[in-house]
């Protein structure tokens, strides 16, 4: 399991906390100092926080369950989009949608509308509608992928989420506590660190930081998911 160094986490800026008027006294034990009326987080919490998030992100993959990746702010939805494909994990990028775990089978709904569209386009069933209808069926295809796409081939809850920024995100964390799902996600100073399961103490406003972060953790998916590979076929060949 790579965790990246200390200088790397430097250069990447992940120390960079909030106005020192924005912060939440809980991150108090992160915190390293003030400098110049900001928050400076210390780095040697980060990166014990990183390596316990990774290895429950590791195990989590390895037991072939799911772990969702929710960003919607704009300096993150590319890098976790990437991310979360990159190891077939679901994700939201667009925005969170209230009830997208909590309502989950209304949720698969939509889904299901969004791939019927898809199937109707391919096939050539709507041969027969007129220009306008068509276009209208196309431009609401295209809206619920924005919104929907990352989750279209989760059949049934993750078991965890992955998420930047819990400020932001704060309806995607109170749906997964609801559900009893465990969190990992990355807090800067103005957030409550207690409420995550796996918090990583780092600045989730600069996408260098947000990269360095996601990165390790998707490299952690990728060998929990290595090993089950590894595993299955072990079985195999003795079976």
């Amino acid at each position: 399991m790579q965790i990246p160094s200390y200088k790397d986490l430097l250069n990447a800026g992940v120390h960079f906390g909030h106005l020192r008027k924005k912060w939440n006294p809980k991150m108090q034990p992160y915190i390293f100092m003030e400098r110049k009326g900001i928050h400076i987080i210390d780095l040697n919490r980060t990166t014990e926080c990183l390596e316990r998030a990774c290895k429950a992100a590791r195990q989590i993959a390895k037991s072939g369950r799911k772990i969702m990746f929710v960003a919607t702010k704009k300096q993150a939805r590319e890098i976790t989009m990437a991310a979360a494909r990159s190891v077939g994990m679901p994700f939201v990028t667009d925005r969170w949608l209230g009830g997208m775990m909590t309502n989950f089978s209304t949720i698969r709904k939509s889904v299901k509308k969004m791939n019927n569209i898809d199937r109707m386009l391919a096939d050539g069933s709507l041969e027969s509608v007129t220009k306008k209808e068509r276009l209208m069926l196309t431009r609401e295809r295209t809206k619920l992928e924005r919104v929907l796409g990352g989750i279209a081939n989760l059949n049934r809850l993750p078991a965890a989420v992955f998420i930047v920024d819990i400020h932001h995100e704060h309806i995607a964390l109170s749906e997964a506590h609801k559900l009893g799902m465990k969190t990992i996600a990355m807090v800067d100073t103005n957030s409550d660190p207690n409420l995550v399961d796996y918090p990583i103490p780092a600045n989730d406003d600069a996408s260098k930081s947000i990269k360095i972060i996601t990165d390790a953790i998707t490299a952690a998916i990728q060998d929990g998911l290595n090993e089950r590979r590894k595993e299955k076929t072990a079985k195999e060949s003795a079976g």
